[in-house]
């Protein structure tokens, strides 16, 4: 009936029990409940509970935003419907990464004519339908978009084009040599490009075509952000070449905001970098508000004019660090004021290589530069410390742990660091027993001999230390402990090996053979229980070559953790010779919110019956990557049953099983959902890599 909701009965011992309905709570309270509802369900399913919900679910706060990202379970006829019911009210409609819609799904988006903001980023999108949608939009000011195979500018209507030159702001993924839709956009202001091409554009000859005829030439004159973030390939560094070339011609004025993330080798520095970076830093009225620029394309003399006119909120300056040159050091030295800054990326800039063999090249991070910064820049919110070793030493008269300094940074939510900086002392010299170390590792196989492990420090309360066993025993299971105290808000923790490549490739073979551990790592045990124990809601688990490299030797402690993980919906387990069995899926089994599920392992092996049957019992899955070994065919027999017993029910699915090791592995990936290859496949830091959102 439309008045009666179900009533919720609140009882406790001290007080009587008391009735409470829904019609207690002020429209106010109820709206804020609401806006954590998707809009799909809200609209279609929640709004008919009753009278008095379906009232509310009318108010313009719930209908104005639409944002159906990671919303698995919309397809094309709830997608549909909502847009028919809410079409005059929506002003900004989010339907990234809705890779599963139909194309024709598009067309329903032009009902929506107070449309301001619209993201199709990863949805399927002519040139024909992109056309007939910006006639309709009229008042577009922001558009995200992906550039494919087959794209034609010239396909565009009139009124397409006019609607494009009034556009703001610009997202265009590339997955092809093209200048997309930027040739008619003269009035943005905010232009940002991910460039994915595949290398087989280079052999086509796909960037030739974009260097002939002026009228492909972008309009950049009212740009004040301006990123590009590449796909590694060489085809994607000439692409941007092409992008950035266009500053030669004229350097806008208003740019404070350019971010560059190239991997790999960078393309030559364009000529018209240093006034591009004078006029960032000169224009009065303008401070630079994020900067990342290529490895080879910053310095000293670059980035002390910026400082020089302020400090931005975003520095990424990873592994950008060179003989005579400390980004580090150079920020601390600039004389300026710090404290508007609030995301940094530092990985990979050290003082210099590290005096032990740790590997070829690798950096030691510069611990009192570390500290200096938490004091010039308390109000930091991202920090990127990954890449460099920290190995703690403690002279006399000096201050303590790396996590000490850092637990002053209040404001701290995500922080990255090497997994060796949680490591309290020095590696114990070979074939020497440690006393402590079963009193600090959590297996059921005590009492057999095993590798050392890889991870962060397995907890123990004070009351657990025996007397007499000493304060440097508790200290080191406990030396995160300040940091975590002292950074109330962190919700992000990222602790990777220094030397660390990840077996997952991007367009090159996978990596057969891994690099050598930091030997101050084994001084850490994997304290995965203890870690999922603290973290009731933790939503994302990712680990990566733990302990030996040679055999599996935490299995016991993962099961025993997966059964704490009642939250989890993303997890990515990568460690040769995994082997994902019955045991293995039963325990993931319980993770009931789970949604995405990634595995790579060299040499793993996996059982078809386990995988369906796990696929089965979690019915909200939608992804399950396996990159382990097997035969080509055992994959593929897999992925098939998967997707022809899922897909109908599972709009969303996306099974892609195949060998880790096989030569076409590369072509496979460049085939995967773009936003569940950067989100979960691919490892990497995520740290301080994107600029704040405004």
């Amino acid at each position: 009936m439309d008045n009666q909701i179900e009533t919720a009965l609140c009882c406790s011992d001290s007080i009587s029990q008391t009735s409470v309905t829904i019609s207690d709570f002020s429209d106010e309270i109820l709206l804020n409940i609401l806006r954590f509802i998707p809009s799909h369900d809200l609209m279609l399913n929640v709004s008919q509970v009753c009278r008095k919900l379906r009232t509310l679910c009318l108010d313009k706060s719930l209908r104005a935003h639409v944002h159906l990202h990671k919303e698995y379970t919309a397809n094309d006829n709830a997608v549909k419907q909502l847009l028919k019911n809410l079409s005059g009210d929506v002003q900004t409609l989010n339907l990234s990464g809705c890779y599963w819609l139909a194309g024709s799904m598009v067309d329903q988006v032009t009902r929506c004519k107070a449309l301001v903001s619209l993201d199709l980023s990863g949805c399927r999108l002519t040139s024909v339908r992109l056309s007939h949608l910006l006639t309709s939009l009229r008042s577009l000011r922001s558009l995200a978009l992906d550039v494919g195979p087959g794209f034609d500018l010239h396909q565009l209507s009139a009124e397409g084009k006019s609607a494009l030159a009034r556009l703001q702001e610009l997202k265009q993924t590339l997955l092809t040599p093209s200048y997309g839709v930027v040739p008619c956009c003269s009035a943005l202001c905010c232009l940002h490009l991910y460039l994915e091409a595949s290398e087989g554009w280079r052999e086509a000859g796909g960037c030739a075509q974009l260097m002939v005829g002026q009228s492909s030439v972008p309009h950049y004159q009212n740009l004040r952000w301006f990123s590009a973030r590449l796909a590694p390939g060489e085809v994607n560094r000439t692409l941007l070449s092409l992008y950035l070339a266009v500053f030669s011609m004229r350097v806008p004025e208003g740019l404070t905001g350019l971010v560059l993330s190239v991997p790999g080798p960078a393309p030559p520095r364009p000529v018209a970098m240093t006034a591009l970076m004078e006029s960032m830093a000169s224009t009065v009225g303008n401070t630079v508000s994020a900067l990342q620029l290529p490895r080879t394309w910053l310095d000293g003399a670059i980035l002390g004019r910026v400082l020089a006119h302020g400090c931005p909120s975003y520095l990424n300056v990873s592994r950008c660090s060179s003989p005579g040159f400390n980004p580090l050091h150079v920020l601390l030295s600039a004389g300026r004021d710090l404290t508007p800054l609030r995301s940094l990326n530092l990985r990979g800039c050290g003082r210099g290589p590290l005096a032990e063999n740790c590997g070829k090249g690798e950096e030691e991070m510069d611990a009192e530069s570390v500290k200096a910064l938490t004091e010039c820049c308390p109000h930091l919110i991202h920090l990127n410390l990954s890449a460099t070793h920290y190995h703690h030493a403690l002279p006399a008269g000096q201050d303590g742990h790396l996590c000490d300094t850092l637990g002053h940074l209040a404001a701290l939510c995500s922080l990255a660091l090497p997994v060796c900086a949680l490591a309290q002392s020095p590696p114990a010299p070979v074939n020497i027993q440690d006393p402590h170390t079963d009193l600090f590792s959590r297996s059921l196989l005590l009492g057999l001999k095993k590798s050392s492990r890889i991870g962060v420090p397995t907890y123990r309360p004070t009351t657990e230390v025996t007397v007499g066993q000493g304060e440097e025993r508790q200290d080191r299971g406990l030396c995160i402990q300040p940091l975590l105290q002292g950074c109330p808000h962190l919700v992000e923790l990222e602790l990777i090996g220094a030397g660390f490549s990840s077996a997952m490739p991007r367009n090159e073979p996978a990596i057969r053979k891994d690099p050598a551990a930091c030997p101050w790592s084994y001084n850490v045990g994997d304290g995965l229980i203890e870690l999922v124990q603290g973290c009731k809601d933790l939503r994302s688990l990712s680990l990566a070559n733990l302990g030996s490299l040679k055999t599996m030797n935490y299995t016991q402690a993962l099961l025993e953790a997966l059964s704490y993980c009642t939250q989890l919906m993303d997890i990515r387990l990568e460690q040769p010779y995994f082997n994902a069995n019955a045991a293995f899926f039963e325990a993931l089994s319980q993770c009931h919110q789970l949604r995405r599920l990634c595995l790579v392992s060299r040499h793993g092996t996996f059982q078809p019956a386990a995988v369906a049957s796990f696929m089965q019992s979690c019915a909200d899955v939608i992804m399950c990557h396996m990159f382990m070994g097997g035969t080509l065919v055992a994959c593929k027999t897999l992925q098939k049953t998967l997707l022809d017993s899922f897909s109908i029910s599972r709009p969303a699915l996306s099974v892609v099983i195949y060998p880790l090791l096989h030569e076409d592995l590369a072509h496979v990936i460049r085939g995967m959902p773009l936003c569940h290859l950067d989100e979960i496949t691919l490892f990497k830091s995520r740290v301080a890599e994107e600029p704040m959102k405004q």
